[in-house]
């Protein structure tokens, strides 16, 4: 999307943390500063009060510098898991009109457990609440605010915000926050990027991609496949694209052991990109997530591939699933159900062709990524009239 906007003529700065994955090579780009640092999550550890307050300042520091260097007209806030959340009162104090993107349980799960703002406002503990009032007493929290904001997360308004699906808007706020009036942007993608699908009478290859975990559920996918072959369908195969934690892995090798399918089931892993031209070598997608899936992503790319998509109706895929029109609609968790719309799908090619021939038309007016850029490029105008 940054590139999109960039590419339409606006001028963007992205700042960002300085986390990396060991071993894959860091693109360097001119507009982007990988210098906030992370505290809690993707390995970095939970700091004690004393040491956050260094974060804290060096985060503060850093933002305030980027809103100085670059003055933009637009401060636009996306992922902040694990990024200290007392930028946000910084942004909205700043004067600057701020838009939040959410496409994920940051603002619902992550804001209330931010160490730095639970700690000033509602301590964890009784010597916690001593210390701070202590620290009130002494004048030493409006020092403290000259640099690093101590506000309530009650304090911030969130006036101008969008959701990548309506679910994900009405559940965070039925945790209490103030986003009913959010609005409604979908993920895009780049429709055009995928080898696209023209074969549908072959059904031999079913086809699983995302984390090995449980909130992904691969292990649905695995006894659905064996549920299939006890229907008869022995001529199915699964391949499982994806990586997770060492134990996951063996728990989901060994439920492919479990069910006697280890002939008939491959785990595999390619980058990311190299996805784009295998979804349309495959027969049928099984997505299987069962967490509250904001908007996944990988149903969509399945669509503009031309793949037929079968797909529980977790969290956000209930806005893109119609079943027997561009998809078949399963249970999540419930590997019976995923079997039954694989017999329906093997047992008839034009069902096939005809929801993800649906499907594919669907991901490309709707869910591209330059329709997706419009509509947010849209809400951005919007904002600074506001």
């Amino acid at each position: 999307m940054v590139d999109e906007l960039r590419a339409r003529g606006h001028q963007i700065e992205v700042l960002t943390s300085d986390y990396h994955v060991t071993g894959r090579q860091e693109i360097q780009e001119p507009h982007v500063s990988r210098k906030l640092r992370i505290h809690g999550m993707y390995g970095r550890p939970w700091l004690p009060i004393q040491q956050l307050y260094g974060l804290e300042k060096y985060n503060q520091s850093v933002f305030r510098k980027a809103l100085d260097s670059f003055q933009p007209d637009l401060i636009h806030l996306s992922n902040m898991g694990g990024i200290s959340k007392s930028l946000l009162h910084t942004a909205e104090a700043s004067g600057i009109p701020v838009v939040y993107d959410l496409s994920d349980h940051w603002i619902a799960r992550s804001i209330r457990a931010d160490v730095w703002l639970q700690w000033w406002n509602f301590p964890p503990s009784a010597a916690a609440k001593i210390a701070r009032n202590f620290l009130q007493a002494l004048g030493i929290r409006k020092l403290i605010e000259r640099k690093i904001p101590t506000a309530s997360w009650e304090d911030i308004q969130f006036r101008r915000i969008y959701f990548c699906s309506a679910y994900m808007r009405d559940h965070t706020a039925s945790k209490g926050w103030p986003v009913s009036h959010a609005g409604v942007i979908h993920c895009g993608i780049d429709t055009g990027a995928f080898a696209t699908k023209s074969d549908y009478q072959r059904f031999e290859k079913l086809l699983w991609v995302g984390r090995i975990s449980d909130d992904k559920d691969p292990f649905t996918a695995v006894r659905a496949l064996a549920i299939a072959h006890e229907r008869g369908l022995t001529h199915l195969t699964l391949d499982i694209y994806g990586g997770g934690t060492p134990e996951d892995i063996v728990r989901v090798d060994a439920e492919i052991q479990k069910q006697g399918l280890a002939e008939h089931i491959r785990r595999c892993t390619v980058p990311a990109s190299e996805m784009r031209s295998l979804y349309a070598k495959y027969d049928a997608l099984l997505f299987t997530s069962n967490w509250g899936e904001p908007f996944a992503l990988t149903p969509l790319e399945a669509s503009a591939s031309g793949l037929p998509l079968i797909s529980s109706l977790d969290g956000g895929q209930a806005e893109l699933v119609r079943d027997g029109e561009n998809s078949l609609a399963a249970t999540a968790a419930h590997p019976a159900s995923y079997a039954d719309a694989i017999a329906r799908l093997a047992a008839n090619p034009t069902l096939r062709e005809k929801i993800a021939t649906a499907a594919q038309q669907e991901a490309r007016h709707r869910c591209d990524i330059s329709v997706i850029t419009g509509q947010v490029e849209d809400y951005f105008k919007a904002s600074l009239k506001a």
